[in-house]
């Protein structure tokens, strides 16, 4: 791909939205192809930050914040969707906000997430909106009883989530409140055989490509580890990677795109959730695939041809929450004994229960064993 479109290594300031571990990531991939970087974040000193070239503090509805960053950038993209719409407007105003305001503003509020899915054809399971405590009620008995209640906005690795079951004395008044009391998704239980996940990336001129699908372990609704391939069958590989490949074209979104996946007993897919950004689950791509997620990103959004999604070795990784750091010192050195594992850390300062730190990653001749591997070394921790 050859262009007047294309940003060029060394003549461009790519800009990102987030300086969390994913913006420190895609930051570092950039840095390699020799992109200079600019973030905006919260925090001065974020895991992106000591990687990058500038930081623009601000909060994620900070208008003048979000200007700043995206003056004199020549592209901008996230790390985090929940930006505020008026900030993305200014951005978009200034430079090429990939991946767009509209597919962030669907994306970001599951309430208008779920029934852009549905409405578009895409399957889901079944579900109801609940604006308040009476249509909470609603919602519940409409579905059976066995439900997972998720805010609009704003929730992830488990908060912002309810799960209420069938006799279980749940009083949905307190549920309501524990939510904020604020717009929710309410989703009938499904029963899972896994849970999967699917990365595709598109450019501007159009072009998609989309990587293996991952498989997924979540422990107190948080990623525990993921490991790629899926091992799904083949056909179910192919509808994961074909929807993920529909959505984002749908979408027009410019950048990437992970498709949540359910799989359930009965051989039926569900979309779950989307993220417009690189996604936990595939961290391991940098081991595995020909192009690593973040280097996938950087390729898109600045209108390069995209990287082959190939995965060229199985591969796994292992998260590192904030509780190994809690009254001890995790012992890096007896996990990095495990031959062919890798530590990576997001220089956060203050580890919290539950907050993620790190991973581990590794690669095996199948994906038992690089999984192995990654969950000997988080045991050795």
């Amino acid at each position: 791909m050859t262009g007047s479109s294309v940003l060029k290594p060394e003549k461009t300031l790519l800009a990102i939205l987030g300086g969390g571990q994913l913006g420190r990531m895609t930051a570092m991939a950039a840095r390699t192809m020799g992109y200079r970087v600019r973030v905006m974040d919260p925090e001065a000193s974020c895991p992106a930050s000591f990687v990058v070239d500038e930081t623009i503090v601000g909060r994620w509805d900070d208008v003048d914040a979000a200007r700043r960053l995206a003056t004199g950038a020549d592209v901008v993209t996230l790390e985090i969707e929940q930006i505020g719409v008026d900030a993305l407007r200014v951005v978009e105003s200034l430079a090429p906000l990939r991946p767009g305001v509209e597919p962030i503003r669907i994306i970001q509020d599951k309430t208008l997430q779920k029934p852009w899915l549905a409405e578009n054809g895409f399957p889901v399971g079944s579900f109801r909106v609940a604006r308040s405590e009476d249509g909470l009620r609603e919602a519940v008995t409409a579905l059976g009883g066995d439900v997972f209640v998720k805010t609009g906005r704003g929730g992830y690795d488990g908060r912002g989530q309810v799960r209420i079951q069938p006799n279980d004395g749940a009083d949905l008044g307190v549920a309501w409140r524990a939510l904020g009391e604020r717009p929710a998704v309410v989703e009938k239980a499904l029963d899972l055989d896994c849970e999967i996940s699917v990365m595709a990336a598109r450019s501007p001129s159009g072009e998609v490509r989309a990587f293996p699908a991952a498989r997924n372990h979540h422990e107190n609704q948080i990623l525990a580890w993921s490991v790629l391939p899926a091992g799904v069958a083949p056909e179910m590989e192919a509808r994961a990677e074909a929807l993920a490949a529909e959505m984002v074209a749908k979408l027009n979104l410019v950048g990437l795109l992970c498709a949540e996946l359910f799989v359930t007993r009965a051989g039926e897919i569900f979309v779950n959730e989307l993220a417009p950004r690189p996604h936990n689950s595939y961290h391991q791509s940098e081991r595995g695939c020909a192009t690593s997620q973040f280097e996938q990103l950087v390729r898109a959004v600045c209108d390069l041809p995209l990287g082959s999604a190939e995965l060229i070795a199985p591969c796994a990784i292992a998260n590192l929450l904030g509780d190994l750091w809690l009254g001890k010192d995790p012992d890096f050195a007896a996990a990095l004994a495990v031959p062919g594992v890798r530590l990576h850390l997001y220089e956060k300062h203050t580890p919290r229960a539950g907050r993620k730190m790190g991973h581990l990653s590794a690669v095996g001749a199948t994906a038992e064993e690089a999984l192995e591997r990654v969950l000997e070394a988080k045991r050795r921790i």
